[in-house]
């Protein structure tokens, strides 16, 4: 342990010191969420006027980004982001952000064959005895991101739970440039919203198709852990965890004794996820919890790896769909949201399962800023970005009810989303499928 600390010692530097490193034109990483590294981006953020072209990658943060806020022109700092959580979507309105399309299990493979990354930066666990840093709620895509970079800086955040993993959860001082140290605030907290009346109903569709000992995936959004929080106060039990992001439903799951992982067929007794971020409550129970374990998204979101869980549930927020049956879940329009993230992984690897189901969750309304009520089911798309392409399509569900697309034509596709659309808005849908030749008349037999 001395001669850990006696290299823990040499590497310890001032956030100021550290970040004296950052040249012109350099690429700098920050890690995700709530591992995002505060101090050192504040400290940089102070060299503005020394620095220009310094392009940081990032995502899933909770801001602020200083080095973002404080550069309007974008001259001195230009910030990207893998996956927009709603601070980075207001960044991108303000054009201070650009988002980087992708699938999550392939955000890895892209640093180790094409990006180069001079500067990575990420808040981790105090050292261990065997000089170790925990990747803590980062580690599925923090490590594949620091073995690329030229140059480390370890921030320690002291609030950080420890999290086991399978591989790649942590990294050694051996393989660490530069640490800092610092006071920081309580993690941000990011509870279940409250579940409203639509969302209970969207719950009550999905619970028929969830059998007892099934493995879920939540995606990421408020809908998918409302209905994971509701599948707590079901009858169901012996459920698992394979997901990418791990949220406050799973803890709410586990509380109410649902959560055991016992009958999954790949990795049992073993919750897996990639990422973590909630409440102080669940920090608290994946802290060096041996009944979850984070592991790399390109294995977690992997379809092949996700296929070997019968009976996989796949569970994921849209924002809207067309009567084609494309799927959007990133964009309203051409304002960007937030990302692809694993939501294709997902329905691939669910399809696959034995078993295994997807479904894109969504209330069949949305009401603007002005008061109006819209469908999130349309004619067609105009401008959307396709998350989901029609080709892949499985479940969709509104508070109206649950229709499967796969293997259906184009009138049968309009036929069953209109039957899950507002009732305010079939008449008008339907009107639009028979404009655009998809839509099939009734056919009386006698």
């Amino acid at each position: 342990m001395s001669s850990f600390y006696d290299e823990y010692q040499r590497k310890l530097k001032s956030v100021d010191e550290a970040v004296r490193i950052v040249k012109n034109g350099d690429w700098v990483d920050y890690a995700t969420n709530v591992c995002f590294p505060t101090l050192l981006d504040e400290a940089l953020a102070k060299r503005r006027d020394e620095l220009l072209d310094v392009k940081i990658r990032g995502n899933l943060a909770f801001g602020p980004v200083y080095a973002a806020e404080c550069d309007p022109s974008r001259e001195h700092f230009h910030y990207n982001s893998w996956h927009c959580s709603a601070y980075e979507r207001k960044l991108c309105d303000r054009g201070l952000c650009n988002y980087i399309p992708m699938i999550f299990r392939n955000v890895v493979p892209y640093y180790r064959h094409f990006l180069t990354v001079n500067v990575a930066m990420i808040c981790v666990t105090p050292m261990d005895r065997h000089g170790y840093f925990n990747l803590s709620c980062a580690s599925g895509i923090a490590k594949g991101i620091l073995d690329k970079a030229e140059y480390v800086i370890v921030e320690i955040n002291e609030h950080l739970p420890k999290i086991y993993g399978g591989f790649d959860e942590s990294i050694h001082i051996s393989d660490v440039d530069c640490i800092v140290e610092g006071k920081h605030d309580p993690l941000p907290e990011f509870p279940i919203p409250k579940a409203e009346e639509e969302h209970i109903r969207i719950a009550e569709h999905i619970l028929p198709y969830i059998p007892d000992g099934a493995t879920l995936q939540l995606g990421i959004g408020a809908l998918p852990n409302v209905v994971g929080s509701m599948l707590a106060k079901s009858d169901l039990k012996d459920l698992g965890m394979h997901t990418e992001l791990c949220g406050d439903a799973y803890y709410e799951l586990f509380k109410a004794g649902k959560l055991t992982n016992r009958k999954k067929t790949y990795q049992p007794h073993k919750g897996v996820t990639g990422m973590v971020f909630g409440s102080h409550e669940l920090y608290e129970w994946v802290n060096e919890n041996p009944g979850v374990i984070a592991e790399p998204l390109e294995f977690v979101n992997a379809a092949e790896v996700i296929a070997l869980q019968e009976n996989m549930i796949a569970i994921n927020n849209c924002i809207a769909i067309d009567l084609y049956g494309q799927i959007g879940a990133e964009s309203a329009g051409l304002r960007h949201i937030s990302g692809t993230g694993g939501q294709l992984d997902y329905l691939t690897g669910a399809a696959m399962s034995r078993g295994g189901k997807a479904f894109a969750c969504m209330t069949s309304t949305f009401i603007d800023k002005s008061g109006n009520r819209h469908s999130r089911i349309l004619p067609y798309f105009s401008g959307d970005i396709v998350t989901i392409p029609r080709s892949q399509d499985h479940f969709v569900v509104t508070e109206y009810g649950a229709v499967n697309l796969a293997g259906r034509s184009t009138w049968e596709r309009a036929e069953m989303l209109v039957s899950v659309a507002h009732p305010d808005f079939r008449e008008e849908l339907i009107h639009e499928a028979e404009k655009q030749k998809i839509w099939r008349k009734p056919v009386n037999i006698i």
